[in-house]
Parts: structure tokens; C-alpha cells; sequence
């Protein structure tokens, strides 16, 4: 049974911190297992709302990597490696999506082929996981702290403009650190 949504949630108002449990994730294509601790994260990702630097729900896009992370230790977290987005997106049954095995659809994510742009966060409640984190594909791709060679850093989740195959929770890219795109938000995990 998927977690109630209250308004102020879906509307992306205010920061509600959803437990997602420790356990192995079962990482990548190879399904490497490797311990994940147990976490908070941000239901949804980051909105200009949340941060109180205007009334929009729509994620908070146009931001470096060291933007985002100065932003998530502003408000008591940090932002997530790739293992434990990994993680947190499939589960500890291995997911295909966060969602779970049906194949993409515009009620579970948005993906290309919808709006064109960033929605208001919580806009695809069926595409919620188990534990209730909502636009783990979809809307926006999402930074990690999981770095790789140049000086760029691990990207999860797809955006609006991502094909459906991005929506996959083993789906990784990758950016320079620098780059502040329309695409790109961020979530934020803290301990337990």
C-alpha cells in the first residue's frame, strides 16, 4: 500500500523526510551487493518553495553540483551517493523502476513525450515507491556526491526529456560539476 500524500506535500510546500530502511543494494547492471545504510530523504526533490525563494513547485533546476550539496548541508543532509539512490529508487527486491515492473507511463513519471518541461513535484503519485519517495524517474535528473574522472559527478533518475529507458532504477549519467542546466535538481538524505 503506497503512503498518503497530504496537500501541502504534493504541492511540494513544505519538506517531508521519508524513511527508506538500510539493507543491500543490489548495485548496477553486474548487481554488485553493497551495504546501504538506513536514511531520511526529501519526498520529493528540492522546489524553489522549500528553500523560500519563491512560491514554485516545480523542482529546483540551474544548479552546480557544489550549489546542490551546499544547499542539502544547509538543511541538515547531504546529498545521496549513486549506491543509495540506487537503493532507495529499486528496493531491496531490485525494482526494475521505482515503481515497480510496469513499463513507464505518464501517471508513474515525466518522462519525453509529456509537458517538455519540469512539472510540480508530486504530479505522478503512481510512480511513488513502497516507501513513498515520489519522481525518483523522471522530471529531473538528480545530483549524487558519487563522483567520476573530469572533475563531473554521478547524475540518477532522468528528466522530462529522458526516454523511458533513463526511468530504469539502474539507469546512471553523468556531468561536469559545473554545469547548472533547466534538467538537473537534487534531493536531499540525512542519517538516522
Amino acid at each position: 500500500m503506497k503512503p498518503t500524500i497530504t496537500p501541502a506535500e504534493r504541492a511540494g510546500d513544505a519538506i517531508c523526510w521519508v524513511p527508506v530502511p538500510s539493507g543491500t543494494c543490489l548495485f548496477g547492471d553486474r548487481s554488485r551487493p553493497i551495504k546501504v545504510r538506513a536514511l531520511e530523504w526529501t519526498r520529493t526533490p528540492i522546489t524553489p518553495a522549500q528553500l523560500g525563494v519563491g512560491v514554485s513547485t516545480v523542482p529546483m533546476t540551474g544548479l552546480s553540483q557544489p550549489e546542490a550539496a551546499e544547499i542539502a548541508r544547509g538543511l541538515g543532509g547531504r546529498l545521496p551517493r549513486s549506491v543509495e539512490w540506487e537503493y532507495a529508487a529499486s528496493g531491496p527486491g531490485r525494482r526494475t523502476y521505482p515503481w515497480g515492473e510496469a513499463a513507464p507511463a505518464s501517471h508513474f513519471a515525466n518522462l519525453r513525450g509529456g509537458p517538455g518541461t519540469t512539472t510540480k513535484v508530486g504530479s505522478h503519485p503512481g510512480g511513488a515507491t513502497p516507501e513513498g519517495l515520489l519522481d525518483m524517474a523522471g522530471n529531473c535528473w538528480e545530483w549524487t556526491s558519487s563522483s567520476v574522472l573530469g572533475d563531473g559527478f554521478i547524475l540518477r533518475g532522468g528528466s522530462y526529456d529522458s526516454p523511458d529507458l533513463y526511468a530504469k532504477c539502474t539507469f546512471l549519467n553523468a556531468a561536469p560539476a559545473e554545469l547548472a542546466s533547466a534538467g538537473i535538481g537534487f534531493r536531499v538524505v540525512r542519517e538516522t
